[in-house]
């Protein structure tokens, strides 16, 4: 079992996303809590990667054609903490 913890902006960013995008994500949600990132990088559809330059130590993972989800695993614990969700603006804010 993994914990998924969300920025305090993901909130607002989830009450703009399309329907679609918003029940992807919450199925993301459900496979890290159920299997961790692990789970993820089985199902194809994510297509979840390492990230590099600003943000490394990051990962994303595809929640539709534009909106991917940016997180990162904490400790050993399996702590995800979800940083962004964007439209492919990899800017740190």
């Amino acid at each position: 079992m993994c914990e998924v913890y969300e920025h305090q902006r993901i909130g607002r960013l989830v009450r703009r996303l399309p329907l679609e995008v918003l029940r992807r994500y919450e199925k993301w949600k459900d496979i890290v809590r159920i299997s961790g990132p692990a789970g993820l990088r089985l199902i194809k559809g994510f297509h979840d990667e390492v990230l590099h330059g600003k943000w490394k130590q990051h990962r994303s993972s595809r929640l539709g054609a534009k909106q991917q989800v940016i997180y990162r695993v904490v400790g050993r614990e399996i702590l995800v903490e979800v940083v962004d969700i964007t439209a492919h603006d990899y800017r740190r804010k």
